[in-house]
């Protein structure tokens, strides 16, 4: 494949959910041999945490399963639309805001990550006030729906 896949995950503030899924894809991808075949980054829809790192808990619940988030909090910008093939994000405030914002003609496919939830788990709640349970339910969604993002690409 000559051509990179950019994918963007999405959240309100670019602090928990989304360098999570940043993260947690990569791994998978890297696991997987194919991420030659990928550029990939996260950023969030609101601008309230813009230059900060991702939230501890967040980072602390990928560590534990071995997964390190190296991500520092942006602000999606119009130039996204066009240099990514896939924003996915993790609610239905989310989507909106994306498809509001979303320039008229640009390619990127915005979907909700959890649609490719086997379990069908189609909305990744924001754990940002609750325990750490919620990083931790978190981690285990996304980490499935990477996996079946990825198969759905269908380059093995």
């Amino acid at each position: 494949m000559s051509e990179k896949i950019n994918v963007l995950f999405v959240c309100l503030g670019n602090i928990c959910r989304s360098p999570m899924a940043e993260a947690v894809f990569a791994h998978a991808v890297r696991e997987k041999g194919l991420e030659s075949q990928f550029k990939i980054d996260s950023a969030g829809t609101a601008g309230y945490h813009v230059g900060e790192p991702s939230d501890y808990r967040s980072a602390q619940t990928c560590k534990q399963h071995g997964v390190i988030i190296d991500h520092y909090a942006r602000q999606v910008v119009a130039q996204d639309f066009s240099e990514f093939d896939y924003i996915l994000c993790m609610d239905k405030s989310n989507l909106a805001d994306l498809k509001d914002m979303q320039p008229k003609g640009s390619k990127a496919i915005i979907k909700l990550f959890g649609e490719y939830d086997p379990q069908g788990e189609r909305i990744i709640r924001d754990p940002y006030y609750g325990g750490i349970d919620g990083f931790e339910k978190n981690f285990q969604q996304i980490t499935r729906c990477s996996e079946a993002f990825i198969e759905s690409l269908n380059l093995e």
